[in-house]
């Protein structure tokens, strides 16, 4: 099953990075949330951004963090070895798309939520 990494996941019903983590648990898809503030989505502790913790068998990072907070991020993202990622709206970032395609990466720039909900996920 497609393991997916949900960057800037949090406790707050009320952002799209929740509602991702909601989807991707009633679809039975595996997701690690991983952000900045401490909490426990749908029973999985967010693991910290800053440590950069390690998560193997990636197939997609989902990203909620805007594009001027990304940039420290680079190389973390690229050592999780992902097959895509996902730039929500907001996200976009041409920098970043451009090193992913040039590790061979799929850049998708659409909103995991449409794509869960339509089956393009």
């Amino acid at each position: 099953m497609k393991k997916t990494v949900i960057i800037g996941a949090t406790t707050n019903q009320s952002r799209y990075a929740y509602l991702a983590a909601d989807n991707l648990q009633q679809k039975g898809i595996d997701f690690v949330p991983v952000g900045i503030k401490k909490g426990n989505v749908f029973g999985k502790e967010i693991l910290d951004l800053r440590k950069r913790p390690e998560i193997n068998e990636v197939d997609t990072i989902t990203l909620y963090i805007n594009p001027s907070h990304q940039l420290e991020w680079y190389n973390y993202f690229l050592s999780l070895k992902p097959k895509r990622v996902i730039f929500n709206p907001g996200t976009e970032n041409p920098e970043l798309v451009a090193i992913l395609e040039s590790k061979n990466i799929d850049a998708v720039e659409a909103c995991t939520l449409v794509m869960l909900r339509t089956g393009q996920f």
